[in-house]
């Protein structure tokens, strides 16, 4: 058994890499484990240094990382240095910011006795990552965790073994190695007994619905910490007062930058019906007019999907949607030929008696909901088993806030499609997981917050 690396565009294998022993993985986390020992004499500010180093790194390979993420798993190149300028700023931000948030805090008690809340590191954190953003999904757990005095052991998707070893490397000649950062190949049985070894106190994984309960329960079973980023199916809702052209623009951004295989991806247009004719003509121009090609071709405006698994899912949902009555106002589907593309489609009246009403689309699918006034929006922006992000469009800030603060998820963006900021946290509700990435929040998630308490 092994990983295989097959180009998306072609459909052709480009490389293997073989799954490691038990032996090697022994080895790797006996590495990782006296790195954390000895973390534990180490400042802050010198894991500090390492990652500004890193930094300087990933930019110095934006081009090599884009490519290599365009022939893993079809990102377009664009997006690929976009991802990686990201992931240098998440490693600035906590280089930067961490040292003072991992500061002492004082705390008072019984008539004012003093107390002080201390940051400590706990052990190794097990990253499980996806494909669909190779690099940000892994730096996101490893920046504030490497600052922490955290080792980080990861495992990514097979599809973009080479995005990990690569990855890896770099980290390698930042400094971060000798068990700072280690990446193993290895399958999932070998994953749970990484995670059921005592030295692992973390786990983050960031993957679908049905990866989440398995490795929740994992972690639940061995009693270790654990936070889960899963799918999603956001709303992007157009209020009757809202900037149309701004919003027609970006909604369609939404849903298919990465080829729609975002989860926070605009999956449900939730539009009011005074604006819907005008907002779906618009969109329907420009779903059916993008340009399918090469990842690595500049002019590119839609890639192909990670996988031939990915397209074939993709259209069975199309398909099932139709049966139970959706309708198709944009056609597309699988598309004949080499590489794993997949044409836009957008689907209206879809029923909560639809399979499709509760689904994650993962991939260019986009559905359109037609509501009446703002308590419908709302209504059906909550039903639904996910809460992650979401959009709200209007030129009344304040009206478009009140909505925003009655949807349930863990992120809502203003008349700007939803997107990641090392300074904000990110995270979500319900089926969507639990736990924060990113911010001062990412930066605890795995800390031992120790309370010392002064007589």
């Amino acid at each position: 058994m092994a990983y295989k690396v097959i180009n998306p565009y072609s459909g052709n294998l480009v490389k293997e890499y073989k799954l490691m022993s038990t032996d090697d993985v022994a080895k790797r986390l006996d590495q990782a484990e006296k790195f954390y020992k000895a973390q534990k004499k180490v400042p802050v500010s010198e894991r500090a240094k390492k990652l500004v180093k890193f930094a300087e790194i990933l930019e110095k390979n934006q081009d090599k990382l884009a490519k290599e993420a365009a022939i893993n798993m079809g990102k377009k190149v664009a997006e690929g240095k976009g991802e990686v300028l990201l992931c240098a700023n998440l490693a600035r931000y906590y280089a930067d910011k961490g040292p003072s948030l991992l500061e002492p805090k004082p705390y008072e008690y019984s008539d004012g006795k003093k107390a002080l809340l201390e940051y400590h590191s706990i052990g190794i954190v097990a990253s499980i990552e996806p494909w669909n953003f190779p690099y940000s999904q892994v730096v996101r757990v490893l920046a504030p965790n490497y600052l922490l005095g955290n080792p980080v052991v990861l495992k990514h998707a097979g599809i973009v073994a080479g995005c990990a070893k690569l990855l890896e490397d770099l980290a390698t000649e930042a400094g971060l190695g000798n068990g700072g950062f280690t990446n193993l190949f290895v399958s999932h049985d070998q994953i749970a007994d990484i995670i059921a070894d005592e030295r692992v106190q973390g786990v983050a994984l960031t993957g679908s619905e049905d990866a989440g309960r398995i490795i929740a329960g994992q972690a639940g079973k061995n009693l270790v910490k654990s936070t889960m980023e899963l799918g999603g199916s956001d709303v992007f809702v157009i209020l009757d007062d809202a900037d149309l052209e701004l919003a027609i623009n970006d909604a369609v951004g939404a849903r298919l930058r990465n080829a729609g295989q975002v989860c926070t991806s605009a999956k449900r247009y939730v539009v009011e019906e005074s604006v819907a004719e005008e907002f779906i003509s618009g969109i329907e121009k420009k779903f059916k007019n993008i340009k399918l090609g090469d990842p690595l071709d500049e002019d590119t405006e839609l890639t192909p999907l990670s996988s031939k698994n990915a397209v074939e899912g993709l259209q069975k949902q199309v398909e099932e949607a139709v049966a139970n009555g959706a309708e198709v106002l944009v056609a597309g589907g699988p598309v004949q030929g080499d590489g794993y593309f997949f044409k836009p489609v957008v689907l209206a009246n879809i029923k909560p008696d639809n399979p499709a009403y509760y689904q994650e689309f993962f991939g260019p699918v986009a559905q359109v909901h037609v509501v009446p006034n703002d308590d419908a929006v709302v209504e059906l922006a909550n039903d639904s088993f996910f809460g992650l992000a979401g959009a709200v469009y209007s030129q009344n800030i304040e009206r478009a806030h009140a909505i925003a603060s009655a949807i349930e998820t863990g992120q809502v963006f203003i008349n700007r499609p939803s997107g990641a900021h090392p300074e904000l946290p990110f995270g979500g509700i319900k089926h969507s997981g639990y736990g924060r990435e990113m911010s001062d929040l990412g930066l605890y998630e795995f800390a031992n917050e120790k309370i010392i308490v002064f007589n």
